[in-house]
């Protein structure tokens, strides 16, 4: 497995690259050949934010490309999270691939069809509204003042639902429908 470990608004020590490496051994062991894998750390200037060590990780392997990024007030408890979930990911990956034996009971197949609820999210709230016609930049408007990340609205101009988006540089995106 390469590892490649990249620091962003960070110098990334000695010690934390050989902990990164040592956690990270633990992907080599589930998944048959991951061919390279980049690890890219980064602190947030921003005092207002506590979680503010950040661990994004870029599997490549044969079969899927796995990512994940978690962040703590911690750069080691970051990476211990992002080695959490990209395992959860494999194991994930693993289980679909899986082949079914022809044969058995229909009560066992369907047992373990089912996804359990701890490795799949579940919708636990659903919203309706009016979807009314407006510009992008009025949706851009409305998003700020609901405060939430994203905006569903219909385009004026083609009639089609689109999506506004804060991005994480503080810039907005537009989702529109090909």
């Amino acid at each position: 497995m390469r590892l490649q470990v990249k620091g962003r608004n960070v110098e990334v020590s000695e010690q934390i690259r050989t902990y990164a490496e040592e956690k990270l051994a633990k992907l080599d062991r589930l998944v048959n050949d991951p061919t390279r894998v980049e690890l890219e750390l980064a602190v947030e200037k921003n005092p207002s934010i506590s979680a503010n060590h950040i661990a994004e990780a870029t599997v490549w392997t044969k079969g899927p490309v796995l990512r994940a990024r978690e962040s703590s007030s911690d750069m080691k408890a970051s990476i211990d999270q992002l080695v959490d979930k990209l395992e959860r990911q494999v194991k994930r990956y693993r289980e679909k691939r899986r082949p079914r034996r022809r044969g058995r009971p229909d009560e066992e197949v369907a047992a373990e069809t089912l996804p359990s609820t701890e490795s799949f999210p579940a919708i636990v709230k659903t919203k309706q509204f009016p979807v009314k016609p407006m510009t992008p930049d009025e949706a851009v408007l409305q998003l700020e003042l609901i405060g939430h990340d994203f905006f569903v609205f219909r385009n004026a101009e083609s009639l089609e639902v689109n999506v506004v988006y804060r991005r994480r540089d503080g810039n907005h995106g537009l989702i529109e429908p090909q």
